[in-house]
């Protein structure tokens, strides 16, 4: 896994995270230096030239950390018929240098950007609406990844693949212990606890005791939003909510089971495979490594569940598709984009399934991936699509810096969360405010 997934899944679940995540992006929307771009001549598949248009499209994407990505998205390029697109492969600080060259007339046709776009881009109408182009077929798409794609009712990004976290534990350990998978997050102390021994941590979530990357996992997993139907305000800050932070507060004190460092962090699952921990919060890009090391001794699951209103919760991110609003050439980008991620299936599993793990955008291609035809793999997608939740377009990055400051008081300083979060109320009504505008 390359550092720009692990930003994003920092944005996804994390305490100070930005509007955005996605797959193997950066928490900025991702790019840098740019390698020089690849002109993928449209024709037929096999490459001879029988190009239908004069019109040349420029596509973007991030730096992908696993081989063969590049090779695959220009292979794609070469057999679109109806342009000619040249595609830009991104190393480095992808969300800087597109952020940049979208305030510039020397900007991309089509683009790749975290959950379909930000809140920036839409505003500032750098994005095309794709509404035309996806609405007819909407339904075939995860529809948690849908509602974070949809703002104000228009979508400005086809979704591409979804990543996610989740909870890996290992079944030969809870089952010496004679414990269950764990529902709940009481019954996931109590099985961090009883597993954990000198040799063996109970749950790992990164180096710093899982407060950086679980931080707005107590909000959904508490039965909780961010913010309110209107975002107007906050939505979370309840008595459950309060003793979800308080629950995890007691677990980072007082819990034996609770491993604090590791040989990695959390986005990596050596701590999980070695054995340095029974449980651990990961992500599903090292569900392949995982099971080459451990074969079927572990399984999948949710976070569990915070209090008696509490649901099970994963992060998710999804890279979109998006068009440039003041290119010269809209509609021809939106027909490229509607070929590749809407009708070109083949496409769209090869490069989910083929290049690392990842979950396809169209719930009905999910059990065409190999990797995710059963098993944890499985398990995984339906998670997504059951308890997949991520941060509010308007979650900005103002108010997940003041969240993770209340969060850390409450949880390392042990202040009482209804303090901790005094005033935040009014922060979020004003950041909210300020971003409408």
């Amino acid at each position: 896994m390359n550092l720009s997934r692990r930003h994003l899944f920092a944005a996804a679940g994390g305490i100070a995270a930005a509007a955005t995540v996605s797959a193997c992006g950066d928490n900025s929307g991702g790019v840098g230096t740019t390698t020089s771009p690849t002109a993928a001549t449209s024709g037929s598949a096999t490459g001879a030239s029988s190009q239908a248009s004069n019109v040349t499209l420029q596509q973007w994407y991030h730096e992908y950390g696993e081989a063969g990505v590049k090779e695959a998205v220009e292979k794609y390029a070469a057999e679109y018929t109806d342009a000619k697109v040249t595609v830009t492969w991104n190393p480095g600080d992808y969300g800087k240098k597109l952020s940049a060259a979208l305030l510039t007339n020397d900007f991309p046709d089509v683009f790749e950007v975290e959950q379909g776009g930000s809140l920036d881009m839409i505003q500032a109408g750098q994005l095309a609406e794709l509404n035309d182009i996806f609405d007819p077929v909407k339904d075939q798409f995860n529809p948690a990844v849908v509602k974070r794609f949809t703002y104000d009712g228009k979508i400005y990004g086809i979704p591409q693949v979804v990543d996610m976290q989740l909870l890996y534990y290992r079944k030969s350990a809870l089952e010496k212990a004679g414990k269950q998978p764990p529902k709940t997050f009481a019954e996931l102390v109590d099985v961090a606890n009883a597993v954990a021994t000198g040799d063996m941590g109970g749950f790992f979530a990164g180096n710093d005791g899982g407060l950086g990357v679980l931080g707005t996992m107590f909000i959904w997993a508490s039965g909780h939003e961010q913010l309110d139907e209107g975002r107007t305000k906050g939505a979370f800050l309840t008595p459950e909510f309060y003793d979800a932070v308080k629950a995890y507060a007691d677990f980072y004190k007082n819990g034996k089971g609770l491993l604090k460092s590791a040989s990695k962090e959390w986005y990596d699952g050596t701590p999980f495979a070695d054995g340095e921990t029974a449980m651990q919060w990961g992500g599903l890009w090292s569900v392949t490594d995982i099971k080459a090391k451990l074969g079927d001794d572990f399984g999948v699951l949710p976070f569990p569940a915070m209090g008696a209103k509490g649901r099970p919760a994963v992060p998710f991110g999804a890279f979109g598709a998006c068009v440039a609003a003041k290119g010269k050439n809209v509609e021809a980008a939106k027909a490229f984009v509607k070929w590749l991620w809407i009708d070109q299936e083949e496409k769209q599993i090869d490069f989910a399934d083929s290049y690392g793990t990842h979950i396809p955008s169209k719930t009905a291609l999910v059990p065409k991936a190999t990797k995710l035809a059963d098993g944890a793999g499985a398990d995984a997608a339906k998670f997504v699509a059951e308890s997949g939740f991520t941060n509010d377009i308007m979650w900005s990055g103002a108010l997940g810096e003041a969240y993770g400051a209340a969060l850390s008081n409450a949880i390392t300083k042990g202040v009482d969360p209804a303090e901790a979060f005094k005033g935040f109320a009014d922060k979020v009504a004003a950041e909210l405010k300020r971003l409408k505008g």
